[in-house]
């Protein structure tokens, strides 16, 4: 149905005669349903609409609609790509595998490595122990990584795949496997999501390469974890802070190069932390990460495994920032660099200026629970009032901490949180209960489309905008940047009221 000399995307190829026919036709055969009578749609959809259906939708236990979350696995990916030479190596279905790879680099816009050893169904009933022997011989006759980092699917975790004796059968199968550092995680895609399985990993990486390298006397020197990091500019971003201070440091799980790679030959590892400097990591005298609930083990492991201080800070927002480089000249003994007080009085002139815009403008918010705590903490600064709070994948803790950030705005009444719902539970507030936006990832399009709300993109994953991923929204200049797609938004949405030339242009404000 596609002509060679005139190559049409998806957009225009649906709309070709023959297209039609087929849905035309997709329909008739559909109609026993009702799904294709006009009347019987509009109707179910009005009914969508009520505080009635909300209570059912609400009153659902079990089914998932359209979750606000990823597997366990996916996390793990991240955490792998962030280390020097590292392979990410799935131990589960070639299917799954295909799965992380496609959402990141749809997302990145940049290749993801990542292997599988392709489990079938012989393996599901005898055991994967000959597809992980033969997958990591494989993989670093192929690729020679420094370090292959084993995450499950739940296939494996079904089945019950000891990860550590199978790492070892391999080891002694082929010896040249012995100069690879192979740690292992157990992450099932059914417990848990995402961040969850960027923790176990970060915690087994972090324990596999420190075991034999753990000093009494700690050195003058922090370690800072970024978390689940969707932005490559936020990972920069904090690196400069950072830098400004002068002070001895290493970023456990740098992934930025990896997925903003320049142009050229293409390298299947690009950047990440240094293996000898991660194994070195366990004595410093203290760790920051910037997301706390995608890093609860691995924070148990830095306190009593590598006796070290463990920090949360979440340098997104004004607040945010400022209380993340607080901890860093409590940290280092250092005064605040000017360089960072000046970007500060940049960020506090220009929310001034934008204060009347967002002052009272009602939000909806979904995503991972430390993003929420950042973004959500800035639009209170702002004035906004966060109406619907949602968390698919809410940690404990997470409900009362985000309870508190709301407490601060004078419109608290109005705000609510919503931990362990899904999309179609937002849906359900939308109509009920509207808002002048809806802030989240690509899947709220289908909810602007729904409710009419306008969408402002930001979370993960974004995969129908490019280059959000490259911008920061951590530290000072981050907060410009969400204040900059924010208020500009509300700006947009100012011009579509009063574009009717005779009925709403008498307010058109062309100084802004």
């Amino acid at each position: 149905m596609q002509d060679t000399e005139n190559i049409v995307n998806g957009q225009k190829l649906f709309l070709k005669d023959e297209y039609k026919e087929l849905l035309a036709n997709k329909k008739q055969f559909e109609s026993s349903t009702l799904a294709t009578d006009p009347a019987k749609v509009e109707e179910v959809f009005e009914y969508q609409k009520s505080w009635e259906y909300r209570e059912k939708n609400f009153a659902r236990e079990a089914i998932t609609v359209n979750p606000a979350k990823a597997c366990q696995p996916l996390g793990a990916v991240m955490v792998a790509l962030g280390f020097e030479e590292t392979m990410p190596y799935v131990h589960g279905s070639h299917g799954c595998t295909a799965y992380f790879r496609a959402y990141f680099t749809r997302h990145f816009k940049e290749p993801t490595p990542v292997v599988s050893d392709s489990m079938t169904e012989d393996a599901a009933v005898f055991g994967g122990l000959a597809n992980m022997r033969d997958g990591l011989k494989n993989c670093n006759a192929l690729y020679n990584p420094k370090m292959i980092a084993v995450s499950t699917t739940c296939m494996a975790e079904v089945i019950g795949d000891d990860l550590v004796a199978f790492a070892a059968a391999a080891k002694d199968e082929a010896p040249e496997l012995n100069d690879v550092e192979i740690p292992v995680a157990n992450t099932p895609s059914f417990a848990g999501s995402h961040i969850t399985g960027y923790d176990n990993m970060m915690q087994s990486i972090l324990v596999t390469l420190t075991k034999d390298n753990i000093a009494a006397e700690k050195k003058e020197r922090i370690n800072i974890i970024p978390g689940f990091e969707p932005y490559i500019g936020s990972i920069r971003e904090v690196r400069k802070i950072v830098d400004a201070f002068g002070y001895d440091y290493l970023f456990l799980g740098d992934h930025s190069e990896q997925w903003d790679t320049s142009a050229g030959t293409y390298k299947m590892f690009d950047g990440g932390t240094k293996l000898v400097d991660a194994k070195d990591s366990a004595n410093s005298k203290a760790t920051i990460t910037l997301q706390k609930y995608t890093t609860k083990k691995t924070m148990k492991a830095v306190k009593n495994k590598f006796k070290q201080e463990a920090v949360f800070e979440n340098p997104i927002g004004l607040a945010g920032t400022d209380n993340f480089i607080m901890k860093l000249k409590e940290l280092t003994g250092k005064e605040i660099p000017e360089s960072l007080k000046t970007e500060r009085g940049r960020l506090v002139d220009a929310m001034q200026d934008s204060y009347p815009y967002m002052h009272g403008k009602k939000f909806a918010i979904y995503g991972d629970p430390d993003f929420l705590i950042g973004v959500v903490s800035f639009l209170v600064e702002m004035g906004a009032e966060p109406t619907h709070v949602l968390c698919h994948n809410a940690p404990k803790g997470w409900e009362k901490e985000m309870e508190e950030i709301l407490a601060k705005s004078p419109a608290k009444d109005d705000c609510k949180v919503y931990p362990g719902k899904d999309l179609w539970h937002m849906r359900s507030l939308l109509f009920t209960e509207p808002v002048d936006f809806i802030i989240g990832n690509t899947y709220a399009k289908e909810l602007m489309r729904d409710t009419n709300t306008p969408m402002i993109h930001m979370g993960f994953p974004i995969f129908d905008r490019h280059h959000l991923h490259r911008t920061a929204i951590s530290g000072y200049a981050g907060a410009l940047n969400m204040l900059t797609t924010i208020v500009n938004k509300v700006l947009d949405k100012l011009d579509d009221e009063t574009s009717s030339i005779g009925k709403t242009d008498y307010f058109f404000d062309a100084v802004r």
